[in-house]
């Protein structure tokens, strides 16, 4: 396992033998690095596949998000544009409930 840096400015986190010249997010000077400890860097390998996969659920239900918001404006008979409203509004509380975990895991640092 790589060691894991995070920048004491921005939060960004670097995985490498030693912490990047500067920041590529922000351009902190190598200086503003701190290594993290096994518990750190355990949490953040551990967390990883789950916040890639909240944020795929985030894009999909954008996606459907953005289907319905299509069959609404088509207009087809009232039914349809319910269901389409209806899926539109939980697409919005996937998302929402996907945000907020990755939210979660920011706080308990599971970047």
């Amino acid at each position: 396992m790589k060691k894991l840096f995070k920048c004491s400015v921005c939060g960004y986190v670097h995985e490498g033998e030693e912490a990047p010249a500067i920041c590529p997010k922000c351009g902190a000077p190598k200086e503003k690095f701190v290594e993290l400890g096994k518990e750190d860097t355990d949490k953040i390998y551990a967390s990883d596949r789950t916040n890639d996969i909240h944020m795929d659920i985030i894009l999909l239900a954008r996606k459907i998000a953005q289907l319905c918001e299509e069959g609404i404006k088509l207009n087809l008979d009232p039914a349809c544009v319910s269901t389409f409203e209806k899926a539109k509004d939980e697409a919005w509380i996937i998302k929402q409930r996907s945000k907020a975990e990755i939210e979660g895991h920011m706080k308990k640092g599971k970047w």
